[in-house]
Order: C-alpha cells, then sequence, then structure tokens
C-alpha cells in the first residue's frame, strides 16, 4: 500500500511563492513518473506539471515559465515551486505516482 502526502499549501499574496511536497511512503516504492494536477471551486480537475522517470518535465500552458517540479527518487518526494503566483492558481493541488496513486491535496488560495 502506498500513501501520498502533500503539505506545503496556505495563503499567499498575488506575486508570492509557495513550495509544495508531495512525499510517498509505503511498500513497492520505485521511480516512476508523478505529476501535480489542481482543482479549483467550481471547476474540474486541471493537470498543472508532470515529471517523468528520465527527469523530463512538462508543464500546462498557464504556469509554464513559474512553476518547477523536481523530484528527489531517493526521499521518494517530489516537489512544486511555485512562483508569481496569481489568484487563479487558487485551487487544491493534488500529486499522483505512477497514475495509480493519489494524495488528498493541499489547498493553495493565492489572494490580497
Amino acid at each position: 500500500q502506498v500513501q501520498l502526502v502533500e503539505s506545503g499549501g496556505g495563503l499567499v499574496q498575488p506575486g508570492g511563492s509557495l513550495r509544495l511536497s508531495c512525499a510517498a511512503s509505503g511498500s513497492g516504492l520505485s521511480i516512476t513518473n508523478w505529476g501535480w494536477y489542481r482543482q479549483a471551486p467550481g471547476k474540474d480537475l486541471e493537470w498543472v506539471a508532470h515529471i517523468l522517470r528520465d527527469g523530463t518535465t512538462n508543464y500546462a500552458a498557464s504556469v509554464q515559465g513559474r512553476f518547477t517540479m523536481a523530484a528527489d527518487n531517493a526521499k521518494a518526494t517530489v516537489y512544486l515551486q511555485m512562483n508569481n503566483l496569481k489568484e487563479e492558481d487558487t485551487a487544491i493541488y493534488r500529486c499522483n505516482m505512477g497514475m495509480t496513486y493519489w494524495g488528498q491535496g493541499t489547498q493553495v488560495t493565492v489572494s490580497s
């Protein structure tokens, strides 16, 4: 059984930064693909970024140039560095591992 736990969310003013973490625990962990998704109130789940096993990263157009995803395979943890945050980035952010496991999410609120 694998568990993912996100952390690092909070309230930040527009233009601010946050760093989200997603840590995996359990048996059978291996290097795999990871993704970050978000869901704003009243909207569908939206893909934000992913990192492949070879370290390749891709980002949604809405966050390109502002968000950076990284992985520490030794710690089974991924990160999402979010800079120049905008009010439209407000959402619950969830991580995904191997398109199989999901975390519960962490709230990010961008507001003045």
